[in-house]
């Protein structure tokens, strides 16, 4: 299946870092919680410290072995357990503070990202697959979690165990110490230089994981089609396509991590027991007590242990570095639709009166294609225009302009004398009741999805609304009435049924200026003459602007406006185009009288 282009926005220079820095977009998730986070410090400090005191207390045993007094001994090994015993307490304090900041931040950064990209045009879905928004949202934000309730608070833990080790080791035997710091730049020599890769690969996977997910979103949510169609094996074919390559960039991911924990871990621990080797002969020489080498040993294989985990630790932080450069991505995409930095305000009565001056458009994704050439309209306030023309003439692009989901080329569109693109949209939005071709049908109740159209409706307003959609007698008879679930994009409801939720949500929202957009083509005609009388009712007092191509809905219209490639061709009532000739008396003929003109 093809992949629409990315937006540039959101992929430009896709493997441009190479290291952990766009973890630094976490900042300004992490900060309203310093508490959180001096807390979970203090618990990192505290564990470290008594990890560090440990092995001193380890080796006060052993020398006491050779002691005769065994009151000695018990006081050492008393000692151990008052150390182990702060030691579990201060992990579990560091796991619930470190754990509760994760979660919460997450969180955080999940609702800031959905708030950024509901907001955005659709424009920007124009270029990116939702899909992949979701995998971001999902993902890349459960990898992100993993790091900051885990990888971050070890990988501090263990910069404070190696270097504090280090600094215990150089007290215990200065000499051995300076053996095992001549390995550290053998050691480092890996992790950069498979640390770069591992980061390029990490991103890579990642994509790869959206990509699919951005597939799968596409064809479950056309399963239907997809069925009717025997679409199924190419659609697996394609996902599967999909899949193996994330898995082949998951694989050269986890192998170069691999050989990563490899390299380090050999190489640190060979090293470690050369110099316990020599160690060993000081012992026998006397230079040093037993005790003093278990101690040595143990701070050694803790040193060891912490920069093995760090070298582990370095590769999800690269991953989460990957995943925090996608989000941050989302949440810095400029949008292409903006509001006015200083907005007028909408007044508070809107007559609905809406005018096209000069007006030429070109969707983003069809830049060489006008859909609307300098086209020009007048829609008086109170008055009821149809709008049609062939499929691809510019009659949705008109609904798509006023609500600036996209804005023109060139030319102006005002409401109420008002440019629209000096008001927020949010506020001109609210001016409009919108009845889509195609009704969107929420996963909840019936009553809930009515409610959309204005949330603080009440439910006598709601049924009122469905009587008057000619909703009310089926709504009634489901399973909980009003109150029933309708399944995901409304799959146990029929097309009709869809269409007339819709249509009172759109009544409940009494907004000034109505759209319709083939309101009543699933309608069967029963349905469509009762909603077709609601429809009528509700346009009393309001603009309204339909484009349908049933002759009764133009029939009633106070005017009739025909377009032809993006360009008004004629206009006026039913009976003065079919007297005129021309397209529309063509239309009439052909599509509205199947083949007696009107």
């Amino acid at each position: 299946m093809a992949r629409p282009p990315m937006s540039n926005t959101v992929t430009e220079d896709r493997g441009k870092t190479r290291t952990i820095g766009p973890l630094r977009g976490l900042l300004p998730f992490l900060m309203p919680y310093r508490r959180l986070m001096i807390g979970a410090g203090v618990a990192l400090v505290f564990t470290a410290i008594v990890s560090l005191v440990l092995p001193m207390a380890v080796r006060q045993m052993v020398d006491g072995f050779s002691m005769s007094e065994v009151g000695h001994l018990d006081k050492y090994f008393v000692i151990i357990i008052f150390v182990m015993g702060a030691l579990a307490i201060g992990t579990g304090l560091r796991f619930y503070l470190v754990t509760r900041l994760g979660e919460r931040v997450i969180a955080d950064i999940r609702k800031a990202v959905y708030d950024k990209v509901i907001g955005l045009s659709p424009a920007f879905y124009e270029k990116i697959l939702t899909g992949e928004v979701l995998s971001r949202l999902t993902t890349d934000t459960t990898l992100i979690l993993s790091v900051i309730s885990s990888s971050v608070s070890v990988a501090l833990r263990n910069v404070l165990m190696m270097f504090g080790g280090l600094i215990f080791m150089s007290f215990t035997s200065l000499k051995m110490t300076a053996l095992v710091l001549l390995m550290v730049p053998v050691v480092i020599i890996p992790i950069l230089v498979l640390g770069r890769r591992l980061r390029k690969l990490s991103r890579e996977s990642q994509d790869k994981i959206a990509q699919s997910s951005g597939e799968a979103s596409e064809t479950l949510l056309a399963a239907q089609t997809v069925q009717a169609y025997t679409h199924e094996a190419e659609s697996r074919g394609s996902f599967n396509k999909l899949t193996e390559a994330s898995f082949d960039a998951a694989r050269r991911r986890i192998s170069t991590r691999a050989v990563m924990t490899i390299s380090i871990i050999f190489l640190v621990f060979t090293g470690i027991v050369g110099v316990l080797w020599m160690g060993a002969r000081d012992v026998i020489n006397g230079v040093m007590t037993p005790g003093q080498l278990v101690q040595f040993l143990i701070y050694s294989v803790m040193v060891a242990g912490a920069v093995a985990a760090l070298s582990e630790i370095w590769g999800e932080l690269q991953r989460a570095a990957g995943a925090t450069e996608r989000l941050v991505e989302l949440l810095e995409a400029e949008d292409v639709i903006k509001d006015p930095e200083h907005p007028l305000e909408m007044p508070d009565h809107i007559r609905g009166e809406i005018v096209f001056d000069d007006v030429t458009f070109r969707y983003p994704a069809r830049p060489e294609v006008k859909a609307l050439s300098d086209l020009s309209l007048h829609v008086k306030p109170g008055e009821t225009v149809a709008l049609v023309g062939p499929s691809g003439a510019g009659k949705s692009t008109i609904f798509q302009l006023l609500m600036r989901f996209f804005d023109p080329d060139s030319g102006k569109i005002t409401l109420d004398g008002i440019p629209i693109d000096a008001l927020r949209r949010e506020d001109l939005r609210k001016a409009y009741a919108l009845v889509p071709q195609d009704p969107v049908i929420f996963a909840t109740s019936a009553m809930e999805n009515i409610r959309f159209g204005r949330p603080d409706a009440t439910d006598a307003e709601v049924i009122a609304a469905a009587k008057a959609a000619a909703a009310h007698e089926f709504l009634e008879k489901l399973p909980k009435g009003y109150d029933s679930y309708v399944g995901e994009r409304g799959v146990m409801l029929s097309g009709g049924q869809k269409q007339r939720i819709a249509i009172a949500r759109a009544i409940l929202r009494a907004a000034p200026v109505l759209l319709l957009d083939e309101a009543t083509s699933a309608l069967d005609a029963e349905s469509e003459r009762a909603v077709q009388v609601a429809v009528e009712k509700l346009a009393e007092d309001r603009t309204t602007l339909i484009i349908a191509h049933r002759l009764a809905t133009v029939k009633k219209a106070d005017r009739i406006v025909v377009f032809d490639e993006g360009r008004i061709v004629a206009e006026g009532t039913h009976d003065e185009l079919v007297e005129a000739g021309g397209l529309y008396a063509r239309l009439a003929k052909l599509q509205f009288t199947d083949g007696q003109a009107g």
